[in-house]
């Protein structure tokens, strides 16, 4: 029996307990994403949290990102008066705030827009999709010597984990990776979102590391780690450090008890919803991405993006956003209505953001390419005071009048309201120097 395992026994990280692992196949069907996470992250809670984070703040953050550049004129920010080559297809509509309209292709948001806090003044001072994810969900240019962190990551380095969920998740493949945005960045690979690919909407969806492949049952797996925890029991014996093996055992025990456990299973299962419940978010893609966003953050979750793709239009934007507009304009309404009616938006931050604006004026192909002056974002939640249109532009939309606010300025809001130190130093691993979490300031209009 004792031949199953090298006879180098020092390497906790690499050694035997990981080789023997891979020969049992407890948890090397389950593919990289969560072995490398739970490896990471369960020591998060202990690294550096006294300085970086308040404690007490249990704030936690669902980020909505629209892929490709959002048009701020056709949804939250249209512009009737303007000539047609700026006006566009769609109808200004009025709003449940007297004075302001929005796209007549987000009746919901007109609707509720007492419930929500709209920002029309956003800079985003760029215009490349690839560093727009790198700046808009970090708060930091593109760089191209240091890769910054996402906020999810300084979130699941920050506080860790709160239950057998990671604190840091991604829904879909939207984000842009070829500048790293949306990344763990300098803080590291184990920093990154565990990312759930697919459509929540599929019949057949399935989150991959969270359930036992095709012919391994529960009950076989908890075979295999009893038959491990006997022979870990040798191998601790014979080892020296009997501290590296309870630090190497961190990252399987969660990944472990994340796998087996009950809840973990319901988090992930749309099927424990009701049907009118799954209905009122939408039965697409964005609006079952919405609601399991929602499900994750009861679950324990800190921080969830939940990116959505095909908002570059270059051509036919019109054609385009009269199919993405109705989804979106459901999911996040009905989003920001259930966790207030469940009493979550208290400690539940709502935010969303895209890469930049569209041109003011339509291109020759029906189309409005990127614009790096003007944008819009939408936010609520965590004390943020809901009912008010913050900022203007321009009678163009071309770019803000007055006081404008740039994605710094977004970045330190959201880490503000999760508790983030703002002015804590990380180290950079590569040359020791010491990296600001956030050079921005807080929207004061955003903090109530």
């Amino acid at each position: 029996m004792l031949k199953l395992f090298p006879q180098n026994v020092s390497n906790c990280e690499t050694g035997s307990r990981r080789q023997f692992l891979m020969e049992v196949g407890a948890l090397s069907a389950f593919g990289i994403t969560l072995d490398s996470v739970m490896r990471g992250q369960a020591h998060a809670s202990n690294a550096e949290s006294g300085a970086l984070s308040d404690p007490k703040n249990d704030t936690n953050c669902i980020l909505i990102w629209t892929r490709g550049g959002t048009s701020h004129h056709d949804t939250f920010d249209p512009k009737p008066n303007a000539s047609a080559d700026v006006r566009g297809d769609f109808s200004a509509i009025s709003t449940a705030l007297p004075g302001y309209q929005f796209s007549d292709q987000l009746p919901l948001f007109a609707k509720h827009a007492n419930e929500v806090a709209i920002m029309r003044n956003l800079n985003p001072k760029n215009g490349s999709h690839s560093t727009a994810d790198a700046f808009m969900l970090s708060g930091h240019k593109f760089n191209a010597s240091v890769t910054y962190p996402c906020y999810g990551a300084v979130i699941a380095k920050t506080k860790g984990f709160k239950t057998n969920i990671p604190p840091h998740i991604q829904i879909g493949n939207h984000v842009d990776r070829r500048f790293n945005g949306g990344l763990g960045g300098y803080l590291g690979l184990q920093y990154n979102p565990f990312e759930i690919p697919g459509d929540p909407n599929s019949k057949n969806f399935t989150v991959r590391d969270i359930s036992p492949p095709s012919g391994i049952t529960v009950d076989r797996l908890k075979r295999r780690q009893q038959a491990l925890q006997a022979i870990d029991t040798l191998q601790r014996q014979a080892d020296k450090n009997q501290n590296a093996f309870e630090a190497s055992d961190a990252h399987y025990k969660n990944a472990f008890s994340m796998i087996t456990s009950a809840d973990t299973q319901k988090a992930f299962d749309l099927n424990q919803e009701s049907a009118k419940t799954r209905d009122e978010y939408g039965r697409h893609y964005l609006g079952q991405s919405c609601l399991l966003a929602r499900r994750l953050i009861e679950s324990g979750s800190r921080f969830v993006t939940v990116s959505s793709g095909g908002w570059d239009t270059h051509t036919n934007n019109f054609k385009s956003l009269r199919r993405s507009l109705p989804p979106f304009d459901r999911a996040l309404t009905s989003l920001v209505l259930d966790l207030k009616q469940r009493g979550m938006l208290d400690n539940t931050l709502v935010v969303w953001l895209t890469d930049f604006g569209r041109t003011p004026v339509i291109n020759s192909a029906a189309g409005r390419d990127h614009w790096a002056t003007a944008s819009t974002m939408m936010m609520i939640g965590a004390g943020t005071p809901a009912g008010q249109v913050i900022g203007a532009t321009d009678d163009i939309g071309s770019r803000p009048v007055g006081k404008e606010y740039y994605p710094q300025d977004v970045a330190a809001t959201i880490y503000t309201k999760l508790g983030v130190n703002l002015h804590h130093y990380f180290i950079s691993p590569e040359d020791g120097r010491p990296l600001v979490v956030n050079e921005g300031q807080p929207i004061p209009e955003l903090m109530g």
